[in-house]
């Protein structure tokens, strides 16, 4: 899928778009599995708005936003296992982790149209802190992305500047950090933007008549130990690729009570 030129791109600047991983079939099964959840999630009264709190907008402009946020969506339905290990997937993520590829987690991210919520600029280091950091997410594109309705901005770069101080529920400061700052990764449905964990990103509100559907699937290298027990899931360290090498340390270090 990629060539070694961007895979120095992808070290260099803590990002990389790539183009058609998934074709238009994968991606209709994906949007149906996105709508299902969303449906199942209303009938089961386990509907939320996961729209971020924090002061990076005003109050009376935050109030009015709406993002639908689920995780783990691999366990609700098997489009996004297919996708999780799809082998377009895997070449990529081979190239710029290594042969051992696990997952850590997945979700999905939904802006409606004309209130879709936005993502303050931060790091996802602080959610899932590792060793290594060589965790990333591959954020999976189900439509049509562009500044009008919400597309992912980057800071270029920024993930060799390593973990900074994040305030309120793990942003950036907006002031330091304004959101229009970032550069802009417009993408069509089927292309996939990968980027490190510690690469500085975020994303205005969704201000068009279109819906930004967005899957997000965390990989690290199986190698990678977290420094601190959180974000644990029943799924984390699933095989994508190659092989574990610890044979002692295949599943997270957690108690069932």
């Amino acid at each position: 899928m990629i060539e070694q030129k961007e895979v120095e791109f992808y070290k260099e600047n803590g990002y990389l778009l790539v183009k058609g991983v998934f074709n238009q079939q994968e991606v209709e099964e994906m949007r149906q599995g996105v709508e299902g959840i969303i449906s199942r999630a209303a009938q089961s009264k386990a509907d939320h708005n996961s729209q971020w709190q924090g002061d990076f907008l005003p109050a009376a402009e935050l109030k009015k936003l709406v993002l639908k946020g689920f995780h783990d969506v691999h366990y609700h339905d098997a489009a996004f296992m297919r996708a999780v290990i799809h082998p377009n997937m895997a070449a990529v993520l081979t190239q710029i982790i290594g042969p051992n590829v696990q997952l850590h987690h997945s979700k999905m991210l939904v802006k409606p149209p004309e209130n879709g919520a936005a993502f303050p600029m931060h790091q996802d280091y602080p959610y899932f802190p590792h060793e290594k950091h060589t965790m990333l997410a591959a954020s999976v594109h189900l439509d049509h992305a562009d500044e009008e309705n919400g597309c992912l901005r980057v800071i270029p770069g920024s993930h060799r500047t390593g973990s900074l101080p994040h305030v309120g529920s793990h942003y950036l400061n907006h002031k330091e950090y304004p959101i229009k700052e970032g550069t802009p990764c417009v993408a069509e449905a089927g292309d996939v933007l990968f980027f490190n964990y510690l690469t500085i990103h975020g994303s205005e509100s969704n201000k068009s008549s279109r819906t930004r559907r967005n899957v997000l699937f965390q990989y690290r290298d199986a190698s990678d130990f977290p420094t601190e027990n959180t974000h644990f899931d029943w799924g984390m360290g699933l095989m994508v690729s190659g092989k574990n090498p610890n044979f002692t340390k295949v599943k997270p270090d957690f108690k069932i009570i």
